[in-house]
Parts: structure tokens; C-alpha cells; sequence
């Protein structure tokens, strides 16, 4: 009896160790990195994606809801700023979309046929910023109204040649096109978003909230930069800022992330397709999806566009009210404005390697 209880405790003890060592064994082999600093690590979420229930904004391209599973991931605090774009550009001399000289040729491909070539003055580098000299507007569809291209307009110079970016090293760099945000991230040993990533992020520790602090709307004003006042012609500024603000301004979300909501338009690796969920197999478990397999706008047949997510400092419930977590826009590849501009993110692949 004794030695068969000696040879059962034996083999107890022995399948103990083995298991236990095993599992030390599978921790050491696949390790989760050390936190990146200025980074936070956004956890596997099965949750609601798109337009919720009660949200009275919601456009048609946000529906059908759909649930979702996403792998965990490491997530930029804050938008990437105009500090560490700058170290980016002294470390590769990389010169942005928005500096680089206009070639006809190929910038006619993503224009109708027969569009007329604009006279050389008009096609020289630079961005598109919003027109703050708007005083009255026909109509809200034609956005012509408060944009203008501002020739000399780039990511150092926000407004035009006059302007500059000295003493707003904590501001989000803009006027980045998705070239210039890939090139950033290939350096940084870093990648955009999905759109999935990105509301699984914003949503912080919820599920199904239709902005990133909850579902009070009247909480606005406390947790983004946005317009406050009559679009696009008078912004009352409550909050202090009457436009683009320093990252960290706001309150973060739920998980320690910054200007989910407002402030600046953020860049994603999906394809703009305004069909996108409405022709998705929702019968099925979608796990870490990457968006549409092509793009499609048919208010923008000729050019390729990406997913932008956040809305930013012009977003005001009077016009789009982007500035919930399942809103949408979309953006051509090599277009740039003072409104838009991005956060990366790691998968624990990336930082292994």
C-alpha cells in the first residue's frame, strides 16, 4: 500500500512539474513585450462595431452593427506630434507629400476625364486648411465654402509660408498624407490602425458606447476638442481652443488614450467602402477584420481612399457630428489637411522581432 501510494504521490508530483514547467516553458517562449514607452496596451475585445442602437447621427455607411473580436495590441497615447515627426524627418531627411512638386501627369488619373490642367501658379506644393475668414456659407453640401489650398502649406508651416510650428512641439503633426504616415511608421517599427484596432481603443474598457466617455452627449465639451458655435462661421471657443489644441488637453478615455474624440482627424489602414458592412457575413464570428477588400465612394469615383476615424476640431453636431466612436470619412491617398493626422500602433509580433 505504502509503495503504492509513494509511486502515486511520484507520479502526482511529476505531472505537477511538468505542467507547471510547461507552462514556464510557453511564458518564455512567447513573451509580451515590455510596454513601449508612450504607448498602452489596448486588450482582446469582442464588442459592437459600427452605429449603436440609440445613436441619431449615424450614418447609412456605419450600419449594420456587427460583433467583432480583436487580438490585443500596443496603441499610441496620444496622436504622434509635431516633436516626433520632427525627429523622423531629421533621422531619414524624408520630405512630405505636401512639399513635393505637383505632377500633373499623375495627379490628372484621379480626376475626370478632361478635367482642364490648372495654370502652373496654382500647382505648386503645398495643403488644404480650413478657411477661417468664412462669414456666411450657401448650403452645407458644398464644403468648398470653408476650404481653401494654400500653396507653402505643410506639416512645419500649418497655415501657409507665415506660419510655423516653433513652441507647439506637443501639438499633432498635420497636413500628413497616408504616404507620409506609412513612412513614419516603417521607421518607428510601427503600423496604422484598422478601423476595427482603432474603436476597440476608443471604446476603452466598453462594449457598446457611442462616444468614448459613455452615451451623455451633453458631455462633450468636457472630453473633446470640437466646434462650438454656428459651423462654419463663428466659434464661440468654449473650451479655450479655438482650434487644433496640445495632445493631453482632454480627458483621456477609460484605458489612458487621448483625443479619441475631436481635435484631429486619425489616419486607418482600411479602405474607404461605403458598402463595406452593409455587404458583410455577420452570420459568422469576425475576428481582427481589415477592412474592404477595395474601396468605394461614389461621391469619389476616381481616387483611392482610406478609413479616418475621431473627427476633429471642425466637427460639430450641425454638420457631421464625427466625433463618435463608429463615425467615418473618408480621405485620398495623398491628400492632407490641417485637420488630419495620426497614431500608430504594435502588435507583440512587431516588437519581437
Amino acid at each position: 500500500m505504502m509503495i503504492q501510494n509513494f509511486s502515486s504521490l511520484k507520479i502526482t508530483l511529476l505531472t505537477a512539474f511538468l505542467i507547471v514547467y510547461g507552462c514556464k516553458k510557453n511564458e518564455t517562449s512567447s513573451p509580451i513585450p515590455k510596454t513601449p514607452e508612450g504607448m498602452i496596451w489596448v486588450p482582446k475585445k469582442t464588442f459592437l462595431q459600427g452605429a449603436k442602437e440609440t445613436d441619431t447621427y449615424a450614418m447609412p455607411r456605419e450600419k449594420p452593427t456587427h460583433e467583432v473580436t480583436v487580438d490585443g495590441f500596443f496603441m499610441d497615447i496620444t496622436e504622434v506630434t509635431n516633436a516626433q515627426f520632427k525627429k523622423f524627418v531629421e533621422s531619414t531627411n524624408y520630405v512630405t507629400v505636401a512639399e513635393r512638386p505637383i505632377i500633373w501627369e499623375e495627379m490628372k488619373k484621379q480626376l475626370p476625364p478632361g478635367t482642364e490642367k490648372p495654370h502652373d501658379s496654382i500647382l505648386q506644393p503645398g495643403s488644404l486648411i480650413f478657411n477661417k475668414n468664412v462669414k456666411a456659407v450657401v448650403g452645407m453640401e458644398n464644403y468648398y465654402q470653408w476650404w481653401k489650398w494654400k500653396i507653402g502649406a505643410n506639416w512645419k508651416h500649418p497655415q501657409g509660408p507665415n506660419s510655423s510650428i516653433e513652441g507647439k512641439d506637443d501639438f499633432p503633426v498635420v497636413h500628413i498624407a497616408m504616404q507620409d504616415a506609412l513612412a513614419y511608421c516603417k521607421w518607428a517599427n510601427r503600423r496604422l490602425p484598422t478601423e476595427a484596432e482603432w474603436e476597440s481603443a476608443a471604446l476603452g474598457s466598453n462594449t457598446n458606447t457611442i462616444f468614448t466617455w459613455g452615451n451623455d452627449a451633453t458631455l462633450l465639451d468636457k472630453n473633446a476638442n470640437t466646434w462650438q458655435g454656428i459651423f462654419p462661421v463663428k466659434n464661440e471657443s468654449k473650451d479655450g481652443f479655438e482650434y487644433i489644441a496640445p495632445v493631453k488637453s482632454y480627458p483621456s478615455n477609460s484605458i489612458g488614450l487621448y483625443d479619441m474624440s475631436g481635435n484631429v482627424w486619425e489616419i486607418t489602414s482600411d479602405y474607404f467602402n461605403v458598402n463595406y458592412y452593409s455587404e458583410l457575413d455577420i452570420s459568422t464570428p469576425i475576428i481582427n477584420p481589415k477592412g474592404a477588400e477595395k474601396p468605394y465612394n461614389p461621391n469619389n469615383p476616381y481616387q483611392v481612399e482610406y478609413v479616418m476615424k475621431g473627427g476633429s476640431f471642425l466637427c460639430n453636431a450641425s454638420y457631421c457630428a464625427s466625433f463618435r466612436i463608429s463615425a467615418k470619412m473618408g480621405f485620398a491617398e495623398d491628400s492632407a489637411s490641417d485637420h488630419m493626422g495620426f497614431r500608430t500602433v504594435a502588435d507583440v509580433g512587431m516588437l519581437q522581432k
